[in-house]
């Protein structure tokens, strides 16, 4: 954000990213009350209006490995697409649930969503690297970036292993969880990889308004959900966007995005 002018093509990334988190919890929440309870349907619909921030990462590693330019300010974006959904999924839940003594609170609501500590971790760092100079970046650069895939590659194994441990909760469900996992980010990401040339003529920063789309949330949300919906099932919500949907995303969904995009 610091090497961007703050023009008006950033204002309307901003935007339109935030308005992606508000939008897609809640036509998926409709979609999964097809087949699932208030609270699994909410939940995992907060799930895939937020998004990954290794997803994000491993595309940013796609345009590099491409040589394709993108803007900073799309990390912005990305920190502004948590919180919104984890809002709309609670209020949804709130809205819909009829059990006596469940109810979320507004004000409970909007304070899981933005006290969350992935949310706060993620717009610390904004502000942090918005305000550090060249040389105070160059001082932590071995830290954030040559060991960083050491560290991603730990965090992954420790998320399968998480993920694994709750696959079975995941199978029962059968076919529907399972299509849902992979149709609906792959229709999330291709339409906006295509309407994201209203905001953005960068093939750069089209492909990553379309991989943020077809992501889901497995660090941020499930904190939230946890506290916020604990009869929400963590054995469906983690294992459809860690095991499912983030590897269909880094083998065959950012392909298909990008060819849409180009």
């Amino acid at each position: 954000m610091s090497h961007s002018h703050l023009g008006l093509e950033i204002v309307w990334a901003l935007v339109f990213g935030i308005l992606l988190a508000l939008v897609v919890p809640i036509y998926t929440y409709f979609i999964l009350r097809r087949n699932l309870d208030v609270e699994n349907s909410a939940a995992i619909a907060a799930a895939y209006g937020s998004v990954s921030a290794v997803t994000f990462i491993t595309a940013i590693s796609y345009l590099d490995a491409h040589d394709i330019p993108f803007g900073g300010h799309m990390v912005a974006v990305m920190a502004l697409m948590e919180a919104p959904s984890i809002i709309v999924g609670l209020l949804l839940y709130s809205t819909f649930n009829k059990r006596k003594g469940t109810e979320i609170k507004s004000s409970n609501v909007i304070k899981h969503a933005l006290t969350n500590g992935s949310v706060i971790l993620i717009l610390g760092s904004l502000a942090i690297g918005f305000l550090a100079n060249e040389e105070q970046a160059q001082g932590i650069k071995p830290f954030t970036n040559d060991i960083f895939k050491g560290f991603l590659a730990i965090f992954l194994l420790d998320m399968g292993i998480t993920s694994g441990k709750k696959i079975g909760a995941f199978l029962k469900r059968g076919w529907f969880t399972l299509l849902f996992a992979i149709l609906i980010p792959l229709f999330n990401g291709c339409l906006v990889a295509v309407l994201s040339g209203f905001v953005s003529d960068e093939v750069g920063d089209r492909f990553i308004f379309a991989i943020l789309a077809a992501s889901a949330s497995y660090i941020a949300v499930p904190a939230a959900m946890r506290m916020a919906i604990p009869k929400a099932n963590p054995g469906l919500y983690i294992p459809m966007a860690l095991a499912v949907t983030f590897p269909f995303n880094i083998t065959l969904g950012m392909p298909i995005y990008y060819f849409l995009v180009q």
